[in-house]
C-alpha cells in the first residue's frame, strides 16, 4: 500500500512582489475564544481596495514589463517594426500613468481571485463589497462599459455599469495564512480573452519531437489580434479541463512564477525552465513578432506541468496582452497593501524627444482621407503589404453590432448609407471621452470578427478600406482581390497614445443606444498603419501559420 502523501496542487514558494499600503483603516486583530486571533474586515475595507485595484491596473503597468518593452528598443537584432510597437507603447504607458486615458480602450472584465485565511471575519457578502469597488472605479473613471446582460438566449443589453465582475473567493487553510487575504486583480480585455485555447491530447506528444511542433502550430494560430507581444503561458496536464485553463491564465500573469522547478510523487505542479526558453526561441524564430513582424511576437513564456487523469492530456494556452493588467493584494493585520505598479513609465523612454516618438518616418505614406475613396484606393494600390501609412482625415467607426445592423438593411432591401461607401472603417469602440479630451481611448479592435461581414458589403461599395488590429481569414483577402478593397493593420495596444495624438474630433452618425457599439465619425491625424491586405490578393500574414521552424536554425522568411 502507498503512503499517504498531500501537497498543494500549485505550491508557491514565497511572495516576492512589492506592495504599497493604502490604509491601515477598516482592519482590526481581535480575540476570540479560547484566546484566538482573527482579523477583522470592514466590508468598506474590500470596496477600497477593489476599486484602488481597478484604477491602477487601467493607467499602471508593472515595472518589469515595461523593462522588457525598452529592451526591444537595444536590441539590434529586433526588427524596425518590433521597435516601433515597443516605442509606441511606451508613450502609451506614459499617457495612461497620467491617471486620465485607460491603456487600452476594452477596459475589460473586472476578474478578482481571492483566497481567505481561517480567522478572517467579514461582515456580509464579501464578493458584494467587491463588486461595489468594481462599480465605483468602472462609473466614475474614464472607462468603457463592456458586460451584456442576457435577457434571452437572443437577445442582450449592455449592463451599463461593466459589471457583472468575475469574483473567486476561496478557503485558504496553509498553516500561517490564519490572519491574511490574499487577491489577485485582473482587467481582461476580449481580444486577450478570445485567445485562450483548450487542446485535448493524450500521451503521444509527450515527448519533446512531438510537443515542439503541436506547441508551434497552436503559439501560430493566436495571430497577433490579441496585442503582442505576450506574456504567454502554456500548461500541460491537468486534473480537469477548467484547471488548466485556469492554471495558463494565472501563468501568463505571472501569478504562479514561485512554483518549484521539479515535480515529485506527490503528484504537484511544477514549472519546467528548459521548455520555457526552448518555447521562446521558437516564439523568436516564427517571423510574426511584435504584430508585424520581427522577433518579439512574446516577451516571456510560462510553462507548466501538472498531474493528469491517465487517459487525458489537457493542453491550455493562454496569454497577457501588451496591456498587462493585473495587481497582487493582500489585508493581514498591519493594513490593506495593493502591488506597487509602475507610475513614472516615463523614464523608460529612450533618448529621443516625444516628438520623434511619434512622427512618422521618411518612409511612411500619407494618405489623405478627404479624397474620394477611388482616390484613395488608387494610392494605396500603388505600394505593396507591409508599407507604413499614415492617415490623415474622416474615419468612421464601426464594430460587431453595427456591422450587423448595416447586414440588416440589406437583407431588408435598403441602400447602405453614403458613410460606409465614401470613408475607411475602423472596428473599435471608444471609452469614455474625459472633460477636455477630443477623444477617450479609442484603440483598435479585432478585425476577425468582422471578416463574415466584408464580401457582402464590398459587393454593395462599402467597407472598401478597413481598418483594425491583428490577422484575417482567406475570405477577406479573396474579397479584397475581388473588389478591389483593403485591410490596413493598426498597432494593438496604444489606445491612449492614438486618443492623445492621433484622434482630433469624435461625433455620433447612429445608434446611439448601443453606446461604445454605436457608430460614429472620427478626425484623424498622423494615425499610424500599415498596408495588410491590399487589392491584389496579397497578405502580410500569408503563410504565418505553417508550421516550419527547427530549433536552432531562423527560416529564411524570419522577418515579413
Amino acid at each position: 500500500m502507498p503512503e499517504f502523501m498531500y501537497k498543494d496542487m500549485l505550491p508557491s514558494q514565497g511572495d516576492p512582489t512589492e506592495y504599497r499600503l493604502l490604509t491601515t483603516e477598516g482592519v482590526e486583530v481581535v480575540v476570540g475564544p479560547d484566546g484566538e486571533e482573527f482579523l477583522k474586515v470592514a466590508p468598506e475595507a474590500l470596496e477600497l481596495l477593489s476599486r484602488t485595484a481597478f484604477h491602477d491596473i487601467s493607467h499602471y503597468l508593472r515595472t518589469a514589463h515595461l523593462e522588457q518593452v525598452a529592451k526591444i528598443l537595444d536590441d539590434p537584432e529586433a526588427s524596425p517594426n518590433d521597435r516601433f510597437v515597443a516605442k509606441t507603447l511606451l508613450r502609451n504607458a506614459y499617457i495612461s500613468a497620467q491617471g486620465i486615458l485607460p491603456m487600452c480602450q476594452d477596459t475589460g472584465t473586472a476578474i478578482i481571485s481571492g483566497k481567505r485565511g481561517q480567522h478572517v471575519l467579514t461582515a456580509g457578502c464579501d464578493e458584494e463589497s467587491l463588486a461595489k469597488g468594481v462599480f465605483d472605479a468602472y462609473t466614475n473613471l474614464n472607462l468603457r462599459y463592456s458586460q451584456n446582460a442576457p435577457l434571452s438566449m437572443f437577445e442582450e443589453v449592455n449592463t451599463g455599469s461593466n459589471l457583472p465582475a468575475q469574483i473567486e473567493l476561496a478557503a485558504d487553510t496553509a498553516r500561517g495564512h490564519e490572519l491574511s487575504y490574499k487577491f489577485l486583480f485582473m482587467a481582461k480585455g476580449g481580444g486577450s480573452a478570445n485567445k485562450s485555447y483548450l487542446y485535448q491530447e493524450t500521451k503521444a506528444i509527450l515527448n519533446e519531437a512531438a510537443l515542439m511542433p503541436f506547441l508551434e502550430a497552436k503559439i501560430r494560430s493566436l495571430g497577433t489580434a490579441a496585442c503582442p507581444p505576450y506574456h504567454l503561458g502554456i500548461v500541460v496536464g491537468g486534473t480537469s479541463a477548467e484547471f488548466a485553463l485556469k492554471t495558463a491564465k494565472y501563468a501568463s500573469a505571472h501569478y504562479l512564477d514561485e512554483l518549484p522547478d521539479h515535480g515529485g510523487k506527490e503528484g504537484y505542479g511544477f514549472r519546467d525552465h528548459d521548455i520555457e526558453e526552448k518555447v521562446l526561441e521558437l516564439t523568436r524564430q516564427i517571423g510574426i513578432g511584435a504584430q508585424f513582424g520581427g522577433k518579439y511576437f512574446c516577451h516571456d513564456v510560462r510553462v507548466i506541468r501538472l498531474p493528469r487523469h491517465g487517459a487525458s492530456l489537457p493542453v491550455a494556452i493562454s496569454v497577457s496582452c501588451s496591456a498587462d493588467r493585473q495587481a497582487r493584494a493582500k489585508i493581514t493585520p498591519e493594513g490593506i497593501f495593493l502591488e506597487k505598479l509602475e507610475t513614472d513609465p516615463g523614464r523608460f523612454y529612450p533618448a529621443q524627444s516625444e516628438v520623434e516618438l511619434g512622427a512618422p518616418s521618411e518612409e511612411t505614406i500619407h494618405i489623405d482621407l478627404n479624397q474620394p475613396m477611388e482616390v484613395i484606393r488608387a494610392q494605396l494600390s500603388r505600394y505593396p503589404v507591409k508599407t507604413r501609412v499614415s492617415l490623415s482625415g474622416p474615419i468612421i467607426v464601426a464594430r460587431d453590432i453595427a456591422h450587423a445592423k448595416l447586414r440588416e438593411r440589406l437583407e431588408a432591401g435598403e441602400e447602405l448609407p453614403a458613410y460606409v461607401r465614401d470613408h475607411p472603417i475602423y472596428y473599435a469602440g471608444p471609452a469614455k471621452t474625459p472633460e477636455g479630451k477630443a477623444s477617450g481611448s479609442f484603440g483598435p479592435t479585432t478585425a476577425g470578427r468582422m471578416d463574415s461581414y466584408v464580401d457582402l458589403l464590398q459587393s454593395h461599395g462599402a467597407s472598401m478600406v478597413m481598418l483594425a488590429k491583428g490577422n484575417r481569414s482567406q475570405q477577406v483577402t479573396d474579397a479584397c482581390q475581388k473588389w478591389g478593397g483593403f485591410y490596413l493593420g493598426s498597432i494593438g495596444g496604444p489606445a491612449a497614445q492614438l486618443a492623445e495624438d492621433c484622434i482630433k474630433k469624435v461625433e455620433l452618425v447612429e445608434y446611439p443606444e448601443l453606446g461604445m457599439e454605436a457608430i460614429w465619425r472620427i478626425e484623424v491625424e498622423d494615425f499610424p498603419a500599415f498596408i495588410i491586405v491590399d487589392d491584389k490578393g496579397n497578405d502580410f500574414f500569408a503563410h504565418s501559420q505553417e508550421v516550419s521552424v527547427t530549433l536552432g536554425k531562423k527560416p529564411e522568411t524570419a522577418v515579413l
